[in-house]
């Protein structure tokens, strides 16, 4: 049980710190999500991986993972908040492409 509580503060101190920057350069995730929640689940995602396979991620890579997968969020919820009017509006535009 030890390995897979220090493995987790691995994964907390690794990923934390780029949710923390990713927020703070960016205003849709701001407003659109909750960072501790996206750290946690970002956390649990990424604890599918094992410790060396986390490891071989650099850096520069992991941002981008993560980068994506809050812009991905923070876009999903955006379709919430569209009226009616909105959605058929964007239905249109994407049928027309």
């Amino acid at each position: 049980m030890q390995e897979v509580s220090s493995y987790h503060e691995e994964l907390i101190n690794r990923i934390s710190p780029i949710v923390e920057n990713l927020f703070k350069g960016n205003n849709l995730y701001e407003i659109k999500l909750n960072k501790l929640e996206m750290s946690q689940m970002l956390v649990e995602l990424f604890g599918q991986f094992s410790r060396e396979e986390m490891r071989e991620i650099q850096d520069d890579d992991l941002i981008d993972r993560i980068d994506s997968i809050l812009i991905l969020e923070a876009v999903s919820g955006t379709l919430n908040d569209l009226t009616p009017e909105q959605i058929k509006m964007y239905d249109e535009a994407v049928k027309r492409k």
